[in-house]
C-alpha cells in the first residue's frame, strides 16, 4: 500500500485533486478572513476557553491553558498566522509546492480547530492530508514540486555534510 501511494502515477493524479481540493479549502477560508472586513480571532479563542469548563467540555484544559495563556494575549498574532497561513497553505497546494511541508502546516492548523472545540470539516480535512503527507513526492508529482525539489534537495544536501574522517571546526 505504502509502495502504491508513493510510485504509483495514477495514484500520484488521485492525490492531486485531493491536494488541490484541500488547498481550495484552504484558500477561500483564508481569503475571506483577509477580504472580510478585519479577522479577528479573539472572539474564536474566548469561545474554545469557555467550552473548556463542564461534564464533557469540547476542550481539554491543556489546550485552554495554552489558548489563554499564549494565544489570547497574542491573538492579533494569531490572527494574522490563521489568515495568511490559510491562504499560503492553500497557494501551496493548490500550485503543488512544497507539498509536504504545506501539507503538515495545514494538518497543524486544522488540528488547532479540532483542540478549540471546532469539528466542521477539520477531521475530513486531517485525513484525506494524512494519504497526502504519507505519499511523499508523489502528491506532489503533477505540481510545481517536480520542478522545485530537486533545488531544495541539492540546497539541502550541501548543507551539514562532512567528509568522511573530518571533524567539525
Amino acid at each position: 500500500m505504502l509502495n502504491l501511494l508513493r510510485k504509483n502515477t495514477i495514484v500520484a493524479g488521485i492525490l492531486a485533486f485531493i491536494r488541490i481540493y484541500i488547498g481550495y479549502q484552504f484558500l477561500h477560508a483564508g481569503y475571506g478572513k483577509l477580504t472580510g472586513g478585519g479577522f479577528d480571532a479573539s472572539g474564536f479563542l474566548k469561545g474554545a476557553i469557555a467550552s473548556s469548563t463542564g461534564d464533557h467540555p469540547a476542550v481539554q484544559g491543556w489546550w485552554a491553558t495554552f489558548l489563554e495563556q499564549v494565544a489570547l494575549p497574542n491573538a492579533d498574532l494569531f490572527s494574522f498566522l490563521v489568515q495568511w497561513g490559510e491562504v499560503l497553505v492553500g497557494i501551496a497546494l493548490i500550485l503543488g509546492l512544497l507539498t509536504n511541508f504545506a501539507t503538515l502546516m495545514g494538518m497543524v492548523m486544522n488540528f488547532s480547530f479540532l483542540f478549540s472545540g471546532t469539528v466542521s470539516t477539520n477531521g475530513q480535512m486531517i485525513l484525506l492530508a494524512f494519504f497526502v503527507l504519507v505519499a511523499g513526492a508523489n502528491a506532489g508529482k503533477f505540481g510545481l514540486d517536480r520542478y522545485a525539489m530537486p533545488y531544495v534537495r541539492k540546497y539541502f544536501a550541501t548543507r551539514g555534510h562532512h567528509k568522511k574522517g573530518t571533524t567539525v571546526a
